[in-house]
């Protein structure tokens, strides 16, 4: 009897990798894969964005069906659970291909919900589903130095490990399907909550008669020194906003993990904030909360 649980150890070098979705994050993460020597094929709506990957040696494929078909392993970085939908269960989505014995890696930011429903709908073609998202941005994606939390099957994570750790600097199983979604989530809203609590601090201290570069200054020599706010501070001294982070996907993110239960005063407060903002910063990065928040007094 086929057992849906294990998947059959290859060779590394030689499991054919598919990739879909080439946004600010999936491209660096994609040409990892290929300078670390694995196949790598790819799939993107947008064909144009292939052709950065295809120089450097990926092939490409004209449909998520046809990916599959082609790979051992299909990596899916996408931005919401409606472009999800679409991947998996779109005419010629991932499973209209009817395969079996794949293993499909979804590293997107998405509902623990919609994880739970496509891995029952990919084991019940005898496929493998994780969710694996990713905490860092396009610096740490360029520099394989994410960090990975997955849900799914220990053996199926065990399995793909290696694959993972060629992206991340480090890859942790968290519990079943949704699991990674939900500890991602997490991340993302204290993310929110500490974008919007440094915004408003700046502007309390620049209330205050206080220089934004002598407070950023205190801040990154006390105890509160940390690399997202070097980050995001000279961001705001250099009043650069181009989007490491979109707000619009940092408003998106703690509206799933508000459905899935963040009713705190902080996770109201930033949803709401993010999600005024949002209407004309959506295109900026996060840390452009800073502007809303000050246009609002």
């Amino acid at each position: 009897m086929h057992d849906r649980n294990i998947t059959q150890r290859k060779n590394m070098s030689t499991i054919k990798i598919g990739w879909i979705g080439l946004g600010k994050m999936g491209v660096p993460m994609a040409e990892n894969l290929i300078k670390s020597g694995l196949p790598v094929s790819v799939y993107n709506r947008n064909k144009a964005k292939e052709e950065e990957l295809l120089a450097k040696g990926a092939q490409t494929a004209p449909s998520p069906a046809a990916l599959i078909e082609q790979s051992d392993v299909v990596i899916v970085m996408v931005s919401d659970d409606r472009a999800i939908h679409a991947v998996f269960l779109g005419e010629d989505g991932l499973l209209s291909a009817k395969t079996s014995g794949k293993t499909i890696i979804n590293m997107s930011t998405v509902s623990s919900a919609i994880s739970r429903e496509m891995s029952i709908l990919c084991s019940n073609q005898n496929n493998h589903y994780l969710d694996a998202p990713v905490s860092g941005s396009v610096k740490q994606a360029e520099s394989a130095q994410l960090v990975i939390m997955v849900g799914g099957e220990e053996n199926v994570y065990e399995n793909v490990k290696e694959i993972l750790e060629k992206l991340g600097k480090l890859t942790l199983l968290v519990g079943g399907a949704g699991a990674g979604n939900a500890a991602k989530l997490a991340v993302n809203s204290m993310i929110g909550f500490y974008t919007q609590g440094l915004s408003e601090a700046i502007l309390f201290a620049k209330k205050n008669d206080i220089k934004i570069d002598d407070f950023l200054t205190i801040i990154n020599n006390g105890a509160l020194a940390n690399v997202y706010t070097k980050t995001k501070g000279d961001a705001i001294l250099n009043n650069n906003f181009e989007p490491a982070f979109y707000l619009k996907h940092i408003y998106k993110d703690l509206g799933l993990a508000r459905d899935q239960g963040l009713d705190t005063p902080l996770g109201e407060a930033a949803y709401e904030s993010f999600r005024q903002a949002e209407k004309t910063l959506g295109d900026e990065d996060l840390i452009a909360i800073i502007k809303h928040l000050d246009s609002s007094k």
